[in-house]
């Protein structure tokens, strides 16, 4: 029995070769090359370059086949959206994270800035219910600035109403502006006043003002709209409001009954029912016939035209007349001139340097009342004439050219 046993278990183990043969029949034939080979490599001394060459070459496949798969990937775009998967714990189906496909550096509103340095000011970065502030240049004009921001010109006046009086005209280098987001009007709220009323002055309904986030109201704080919870003295916006300009001077006479200026201010003269009349026929009131600055643009409240010339040049009155202002104008319009000429038309002369003329003084068609200059709200020597007939305003290319 102890014979028997070691050779039944020799038995098992050479069915389990003879198995594993059967099984794979090509193995001995691939070991009894591989180690003929070697044993030559040995033979011949070249085992350790052998095995050099081999990591080698081991090596560069690995770096190859890295930067196929890197080219495939990241450089070829297939790391699309679409092909990410959502990452999920064990057997539960939930997403855990779904990573979205890289597109770049995202503009951040208030940090990213524009590449581009001519972008226009009311870009999409800009809050579009936070306000900002514009210094004016030399150059720079109401249109100008309101279309690099993107809003109306008349948006500036109306949001400027305290330092521009509605007058385009009344800006100058190192003044600053407020800018509104969106086109509309700035109010300041008076003590007193009803938010039927200011809303429908403006065009709008209570809630377009109240519902505005810029203005930080609400229903449940403002109360009554009839007497609203709002302290005087803030600054209430109107988007998308519009209201009449103010008229910086107003017309208060008829010439068949005495001569008066149509300006208010310091320089107005007494009344009058003397003085010369007119031709009908006008002059240029300045040596240089052309326009230097602003047009006659009634959209944007401007009545005159302004014309060239160098500071002190001399003005001519356009017709014969009484002069019934002359002084100083709180308007932005610095020294001013005004002449009847009677059957209700009178000509105003603005930013001047100095007058050749006072209150009362007969004048006619060609003599020199003052001298060119850039007083008040102005940019740079220029005269701003204007033409009215009773309350209307004419444009002053109807009477002496263009």
């Amino acid at each position: 029995m102890d014979n028997h046993l070691p050779s039944h278990k020799g038995n098992r183990q050479d069915n389990s070769s003879i198995n594993d043969k059967a099984d794979n029949p090509s193995a001995p034939q691939l070991l009894a090359v591989w180690d003929r080979f070697w044993t030559r490599v040995n033979k011949l001394g070249l085992s350790e370059v052998t095995m050099r060459v081999g990591s080698a070459l081991v090596t560069l496949g690995l770096v190859g086949l890295v930067v196929w798969v890197m080219s495939g990937y990241f450089v070829g775009g297939r790391m699309a959206s679409s092909s990410v998967q959502p990452l999920t714990a064990g057997g539960d189906e939930q997403p855990i994270a779904v990573l979205p496909a890289y597109e770049g550096v995202a503009p951040v509103e208030g940090l990213t800035r524009s590449a581009d340095t001519h972008t226009s000011a009311a870009s999409a970065s800009r809050s579009r219910y936070d306000f900002e502030t514009y210094e004016v240049v030399s150059g720079d004009t109401i249109w100008a600035i309101a279309e690099s921001f993107e809003l109306k010109p008349e948006t500036l006046l109306w949001t400027n109403a305290e330092t521009l009086r509605d007058n385009p005209a009344a800006i100058y280098p190192g003044q600053v502006l407020t800018i509104p987001p969106v086109d509309g009007v700035l109010h300041t709220w008076s003590e007193g006043e009803g938010l039927n009323a200011v809303s429908e002055y403006f065009g709008l309904t209570p809630e377009d003002i109240v519902n505005w986030p810029g203005n930080r109201l609400s229903i449940d704080t403002v109360g009554d709209f009839s007497l609203p919870n709002i302290e005087p003295g803030t600054r209430i916006f109107a988007p998308g409001g519009t209201r009449p300009f103010y008229d910086w001077s107003a017309t208060i006479f008829t010439r068949e009954e005495t001569a008066e200026s149509s300006i208010w201010g310091e320089g107005k003269c007494a009344p009058t029912n003397q003085g010369p009349i007119g031709t009908g026929t006008y002059i240029w009131p300045t040596i240089l016939h052309g326009v230097l600055g602003y047009e006659f643009a009634p959209e944007v409240n401007h009545w005159g035209v302004d014309l060239g010339g160098g500071l002190d040049s001399p003005i001519y009155v356009v017709d014969h007349g009484v002069v019934v202002y002359a002084g100083w104008s709180e308007w932005g319009y610095g020294n001013v001139i005004a002449v009847d000429h009677g059957d209700g038309m009178q000509t105003i002369y603005a930013h001047l340097n100095s007058f050749n003329v006072g209150c009362g003084d007969f004048v006619y068609q060609g003599d020199i009342i003052g001298f060119m200059g850039s007083t008040g709200n102005s940019s740079g020597p220029h005269l701003h004439f204007e033409i009215r007939s009773g309350s209307q305003r004419l444009n002053p290319h109807n009477y002496i050219g263009n």
